[in-house]
């Protein structure tokens, strides 16, 4: 089993803000398998239970969104963890990343957490780096303007036109990872669109 944790913030105001853009991801696996989310009873989180293909030996997955807000992601990730048993290296959280340029998909494993506040609440409460990711570049905020304005701001219309098939790509990622393996997913996307 699997978790994929779409990170952002609970709320309407924020919907289509960029920093939202994890959550977009695991509502679209969502629609892909058929499943719909509802309150976990021992997680702050929405979550979905599905499997990735057909049959017996389809990967199952929990699809999770954590509804504390962005910075207090990790103590509802490190609850489904616990609550289904799952190892981090088989959890993938998604998220946005002002380090890479809008429309930068890019996938690891460990490392650093280039200043998400997110990622650095998901390892703290694991107590380990070692979970992957699936990096969704937003860019640098333009000007002076500050980055956690920035990152709470809607996409803008040259953004959306291409948001829908970013998001479809970001999904492909994870199930890519969950079947094929880091390696293979890497060196598949990561060479262009």
């Amino acid at each position: 089993m699997w978790l994929v944790a779409g990170l952002g913030n609970p709320g309407r105001e924020y919907a289509n803000n960029r920093h939202n853009v994890g959550f977009a991801v695991v509502d679209l696996l969502a629609d892909r398998t058929r499943v719909r989310f509802g309150r976990h009873r021992r997680a702050v989180a929405d979550v979905a239970e599905a499997r990735l293909g057909v049959g017996i030996d389809a990967p199952a997955v929990v699809l999770a969104k954590p509804m504390t807000y962005m910075n207090l992601s990790g103590g509802p990730v490190a609850a489904l963890a616990a609550f289904y048993k799952i190892p981090p290296e088989r959890i993938i959280a998604v998220h946005d990343e002002l380090d890479l340029p809008f429309g930068t998909l890019r996938t690891k494993i460990g490392g650093g957490e280039g200043g998400h506040n997110g990622a650095r609440s998901i390892s703290q409460s694991l107590s380990t780096k070692d979970y992957h990711r699936v990096r969704f570049g937003i860019g640098r905020p333009p000007g002076r303007q500050d980055p956690a304005d920035y990152v709470l701001s809607d996409f803008n219309s040259t953004e959306r036109k291409e948001l829908d098939y970013l998001v479809d790509r970001a999904a492909d990622i994870v199930e890519s990872i969950i079947q094929h393996g880091l390696e293979h997913t890497q060196n598949t996307f990561h060479a262009g669109p």
